[in-house]
């Protein structure tokens, strides 16, 4: 799923549309694992004594569980995305109300990247844009950030050079 081409503006065009890397959702996997275990290993092994209601105790809780810790974070991760577009970034959050942030490429005067031993090992990073504004927007866990970054700075470089010759003419 996009950004919808309705808000590009007139000759823009998406060159990258991704969410956060997939690590995030890690602990959500395995305790997703842990508490399918956990419910089937109710239904086989409750004693007698807290049948038939014990069971179905347990798979309530871990379906309260499951919503809160499992699938918020998920529908989260899914909702929050990160755009680059010809002109601008743009980075959407929320999954009811919905936050957006825009920044002109234009605006960017400096793109670098911070990925620490377990981003390494992901193919993921930290993505810093610094703008004239005090606090850099930073990009937590942006898939192939060495890729993204390569490709944010020759958008950047080649502004800059129509810039120079616009004003050349």
């Amino acid at each position: 799923m996009g950004l919808p081409t309705k808000y590009l503006g007139k000759d823009e065009v998406i060159i990258r549309h991704m969410h956060s890397h997939v690590k995030e959702l890690f602990l959500a996997i395995i305790l997703a694992v842990l508490l399918i275990v956990a419910v089937v290993a109710a239904f086989i092994f409750i004693p007698e004594s807290a049948k038939p209601w014990g069971p179905y105790i347990v798979l309530g809780l871990a379906i309260i569980l499951a919503i809160w810790k499992v699938f918020i974070p998920w529908l989260k991760w899914f909702t929050d995305t990160y755009t680059i577009t010809s002109r601008r970034i743009i980075t959407r959050t929320g999954i009811i109300a919905k936050n957006g942030h825009d920044i002109p490429l234009a605006r960017i005067s400096n793109v670098s990247y911070e990925h620490d031993l377990i981003d390494r090992i992901f193919g993921c990073g930290t993505l810093i844009l610094e703008t004239s504004a005090d606090n850099p927007l930073r990009l937590h866990d942006v898939p192939k950030v060495e890729e993204v970054h390569v490709e944010l700075t020759e958008l950047l470089f080649a502004d800059d050079h129509h810039r120079e010759l616009d004003r050349d003419y």
